[in-house]
């Protein structure tokens, strides 16, 4: 049964995979500039621009060209880059672990300080920690990510010098753009984790296992946190996706080498093959992520694994 439900949640994620690919390559064809004239430079000779899109099939029919795409990012071919002629999958090879170890990192981040939050929150209703936690969650949602990164290495590079502001290659140069990016999630999470925990309690089976003496700690991490972290499984999928699209501006405030400073350097340079591959790989991980949402969700809920 679990094999047939994920082949069915994998087809059902084709369309929305290629609905993706298909907005991602009409902006793109529809922003001004010319590839080619770029690549080859203002003062190029007109034959030059012309040999160039040729090259690149850019003189083609817009939707020989989108057929061609679809039919060869299908097949695992992204071609070569416009700006250096490298192909785009070794450089999507060479990048991908520093964006995925810098989401990895920021889930989790958010995971343990949203649930931990929102569940001490709910447990202190209405008091003192209730209240900082929720103004907490507030900052965490409402701040920018590049303006918390650039606070960051004020703060713990600039003034402390503890932590290295830009680069890859150490986990030291990963924690403060894993916190950037993470924060908003965590705000998130505490707040729904609280308002879901609160929720729970409230329910005639807690006071059924209060009347059989089962101690509130008891109930709490045993009955209600399983009940109350459903909707928060739910979030974290859509986190992750989000972690994913955030990469582009944290790994841009922290120089930090990535998939998101290749998308970013790749729009600058309007290298078509390399944006439409990473925001291939960006959207097959969040099908993926969400996928496996689901499945936790019977192992989580019985009543899912029944139905």
């Amino acid at each position: 049964m679990m094999v047939k439900f994920i082949v069915k949640r994998l087809i059902a994620s084709i369309p929305v995979v290629i609905g993706s690919l298909t907005i991602v390559f009409l902006i793109i064809h529809w922003l001004p500039g010319d590839p080619a004239q770029m690549i080859a430079g203002d003062d190029a000779a007109p034959d030059r621009v012309a040999f160039l899109r040729e090259q690149f099939g850019l003189n083609e029919p817009l939707w020989r060209q989108y057929v061609s795409y679809l039919w060869d990012s299908a097949r695992g071919d992204f071609g070569n880059s416009f700006a250096n002629s490298q192909p785009v999958l070794d450089r999507l090879i060479a990048q991908l672990p520093a964006t995925l170890s810098l989401t990895a990192l920021s889930t989790a981040m958010a995971v343990v300080i949203g649930v931990v939050l929102g569940v001490l929150s709910a447990v202190y209703k209405n008091r003192f920690f209730d209240y900082i936690v929720r103004v907490i969650s507030l900052l965490g949602v409402s701040m920018p990510k590049f303006w918390l990164g650039i606070l960051l290495i004020l703060i713990f590079s600039v003034h402390f010098q503890l932590l290295p502001a830009i680069g890859n290659g150490s986990f030291k140069q990963l924690i403060m753009p894993a916190f950037a990016l993470g924060v908003t999630g965590a705000g998130m999470l505490a707040r729904m984790v609280r308002n879901s925990v609160l929720e729970v309690i409230g329910e005639p089976f807690v006071v059924t296992l209060r009347a059989k003496g089962l101690t509130d700690r008891i109930i709490l991490y045993q009955h209600v946190l399983r009940n109350a972290l459903l909707p928060a499984i739910t979030v974290l999928g859509l986190l992750v996706g989000e972690m994913l699209s955030g990469a582009v501006v944290t790994e841009t405030v922290f120089s930090r080498q990535g998939l998101g400073k290749m998308v970013v350097d790749a729009i600058n340079q309007k290298d078509i093959p390399v944006i439409q591959a990473a925001i291939l790989i960006t959207a097959l991980f969040t099908v993926l992520c969400n996928l496996l949402v689901d499945i936790s969700y019977s192992y989580v809920d019985p009543r899912v694994r029944k139905s």
